[in-house]
């Protein structure tokens, strides 16, 4: 073989490697990506608190966040937007975490391979509560990532409450789950309402008794 094909074969191959390296470097560093959100599995609007007994309202939802560089994101705050009609309320307290362990968000490195966390979005302590009334809603996710100076919108979605489950959220300690249906790719609606703990029922119980037994001996 020639020297001067010799050399030009070695050189391709030289700058074969170095573009690999190069390549892999830039998507392995220095590639920022995306942060993604899949589609929730479940959205709930209700109540607080395990036996949703909370005075304040919440918005609760359970997805998948990852990223699509190898670096992985890091997330400063998440907060939701829900509009109804001409109304626009933000839900800007964000608690994360599963059923037992939930942390107040402030920070969440999300890696490529992504995780899953249970997200409840609550009311600021100093606003008015949110009631959930029969209408179309549309739930907007946003997140602010760190170094970012805009906050990005990560996903949204229509809902619709009818009149007949919105007459029941009226009742305490009730709330309403949506679930993702895939097959029909919507979300399918019905109302949960957490019975009072055994503590609290007899507590009802024994002020009734006594609100009849005065009832009984006051004068007529």
């Amino acid at each position: 073989m020639p020297k001067e094909l010799y050399y030009i074969i070695s050189l391709v191959f030289s700058c074969l490697a170095l573009l690999i390296s190069v390549t892999t470097a830039w998507l392995t560093l220095f590639r920022k990506g995306r942060l993604v959100m899949t589609q929730p599995t479940v959205v709930f609007f209700g109540p607080d608190g395990y036996r949703f007994d909370s005075k304040k309202n919440k918005v609760y939802l359970r997805t998948l966040l990852y990223s699509t560089a190898k670096k992985g994101q890091v997330i400063e705050s998440l907060h939701i937007a829900l509009h109804r009609n001409e109304s626009k309320q933000n839900f800007n307290i964000w608690v994360y975490g599963e059923k037992g362990d939930l942390k107040r968000g402030s920070g969440l490195f999300i890696p490529q391979e992504g995780i899953t966390y249970d997200h409840h979005f609550l009311l600021p302590e100093d606003g008015a509560n949110f009631q959930f009334l029969s209408g179309s809603y549309s739930l907007v996710i946003f997140a602010k990532l760190v170094g970012k100076t805009d906050i990005q919108q990560l996903f949204s979605v229509n809902l619709n409450i009818p009149e007949s489950q919105a007459a029941k959220l009226s009742e305490p300690n009730t709330g309403i789950y949506f679930d993702w249906g895939p097959d029909q790719k919507s979300y399918h609606s019905h109302i949960d309402t957490k019975p009072k703990p055994e503590r609290d029922r007899d507590i009802d119980s024994l002020l009734e008794i006594i609100a009849n037994k005065k009832m009984r001996s006051s004068p007529c």
